[in-house]
């Protein structure tokens, strides 16, 4: 009768440690599943994603430029913007997105960079634009990470030129002074782009780009 007990025993833990075992290969199958809906974003599932990939793109893209055609600035200017890339990567990482994703904004036929502060000449439809005068007509505007009071960088517009662009997705506008060169026609630095972007995303595809001075 003991023994009887006793066996009885043993097949009750071995269910016990069965059906544990099974529970727990349930939370794994559930955890699984859960870590594969955080599967990182590309630029072409969301809207966040192609705004930073297009920021890390104008980026990169102003750092070749300083490279293949150097002057005594701009070494400076590949470290800020160096630094740039490392933090828009951390935003990447932040909003689920596939961390070191570049694209290239809409400027696709952009001249290269100019030097800081020099910009008397202007490029085509850059600084030759009579004030008030619509720019940059098509090209999306996204930010260049860099902190700081409310400006912008261009490759178009010499540092002093003001524009004013308007996000017609909301109707927010913001007037900036260009500060500094960068590899499209028109970024925004952080806090001017919050002053204009529509909550969550990094990219604005309806701006209107005016120089006013």
């Amino acid at each position: 009768m003991s023994r009887r007990r006793t066996l009885s025993t043993k097949k009750k833990l071995a269910l016990l440690v069965s059906a544990a075992t099974v529970a727990g290969g349930g939370a794994f199958v559930m955890a699984t599943t859960s870590n594969a809906a955080q599967t990182p974003k590309s630029a072409a599932e969301s809207s966040v994603c192609q705004g930073l990939a297009t920021a890390l793109g104008n980026n990169e893209r102003f750092i070749e430029g300083q490279r293949a055609n150097p002057d005594a600035q701009s070494e400076a200017r590949i470290a800020n913007r160096e630094a740039v890339v490392q933090q828009i990567k951390v935003q990447q990482e932040a909003s689920g997105c596939v961390v070191g994703e570049s694209a290239q904004g809409s400027q696709t036929a952009q001249p290269s960079a100019p030097a800081e502060g020099a910009g008397d000449t202007g490029n085509a439809g850059g600084d030759a634009a009579a004030s008030g005068q619509q720019v940059c007509n098509g090209s999306t505007v996204t930010l260049s990470g860099e902190g700081g009071a409310p400006a912008a960088s261009s490759n178009q517009f010499p540092v002093g030129t003001k524009l004013k662009v308007t996000n017609l997705d909301n109707d927010k506008s913001t007037t900036v002074e260009v500060t500094s060169a960068s590899g499209s026609c028109a970024l925004l630095n952080n806090a001017a782009f919050e002053q204009v972007r529509e909550p969550g995303k990094f990219l604005i595809r309806r701006a209107l780009i005016e120089k006013v001075g």
